[in-house]
């Protein structure tokens, strides 16, 4: 209900839940965790909005806007994460880029080819929500804060569960800025956003917590982030999204109906098969290597 509400509210178009309810099989850090409570892309996206929607109330700004950037702004993740993202950005010619796609999925491919009617702000804020980017509005440049704080607080978390990381191996120069536990942490960010943008033309974090996060960010890249134990699948993830890419540029007439459709009105070949295949969840996208290229028993009758 919230995905519906906060969409139609901010465009004239309604959410298709289908590509939403796909993120709880897409991978967040870890790949095909043991577990129930490891994240997924879904709860990364719901912490990224529960967050933001927290920051645009005290600011009293639009909660209905920055609601809906938030739902959409991982709409285009691939399959295994970022694994997924760089093999399609390595082999699609002019690249992929996971922001792009969630803009390219709510202005084009939902619906069945149609796309929704969003305005113009919910769209700038889900094409610009990474780090390198430059929201227009404020409700956008909150969510592109939330994002990095979501996950740097939850995928810390999940390495905690892991044994990956231990809390005293924190920097004690980031925790004595930014507190000793998790819940510290994510209060100390968005309180000091709130503070910081209180009646400012632009949403912002004081220069002691940034320059924490920052370096909170740098160590998870560090410890977790190209960490072996969970990182150690991706070689396998890559090799499977690579496979199924070279066979489907090849065999592009066994993609779904919408894809054809596509590819006749004149979308290249390649820009098809990286919808098709960033669209996937994990699941899905081991179940279509397993029946593409994993040999099948037989019985002689």
């Amino acid at each position: 209900m919230i995905s519906v509400r906060s969409f139609s509210a901010t465009g004239t178009g309604s959410f298709t839940a289908n590509p939403f309810r796909r993120l709880k099989d897409k991978t967040q850090v870890f790949l095909y965790p043991d577990g129930d409570h490891y994240r997924t892309r879904m709860t990364h996206t719901l912490e990224v909005s529960q967050n933001a929607r927290t920051i645009a109330k005290a600011l009293r700004l639009n909660e209905d806007l920055t609601e809906a950037i938030a739902l959409g702004h991982d709409l285009g993740h691939t399959p295994f994460g970022h694994a997924g993202e760089r093999v399609l950005d390595r082999l699609c010619p002019g690249g992929f880029r996971h922001n792009e796609q969630s803009l390219r999925r709510v202005d084009i491919l939902e619906k069945n080819g149609k796309g929704l009617n969003l305005t113009m702000e919910v769209r700038d804020g889900i094409l610009n929500h990474k780090l390198s980017t430059s929201p227009s509005t404020l409700e956008g440049q909150i969510v592109r804060y939330s994002d990095k704080i979501a996950y740097i607080h939850h995928d810390m978390d999940d390495a905690f569960h892991a044994k990956i990381l231990r809390e005293e191996d924190v920097p004690k120069e980031i925790t004595d800025v930014v507190g000793n536990t998790p819940g510290q942490r994510l209060d100390t960010f968005i309180h000091d956003i709130v503070r910081t943008s209180q009646g400012k033309p632009k949403i912002a974090m004081s220069e002691p917590v940034e320059n924490a996060l920052k370096a909170l960010r740098q160590f998870m890249f560090e410890n977790v982030y190209t960490n072996p134990v969970s990182k150690g699948q991706e070689y396998k993830a890559e090799g499977l999204v690579e496979s199924l890419y070279e066979y489907y540029a090849h065999n592009w007439k066994e993609m779904p109906e919408l894809q054809l459709r596509m590819i006749g009105e004149g979308t290249p070949v390649e820009v098809a098969v990286c919808d098709y295949i960033s669209s996937m969840s994990d699941r899905f996208a081991i179940m279509k290597y397993n029946e593409l290229f994993i040999p099948k028993t037989w019985d002689v009758l």
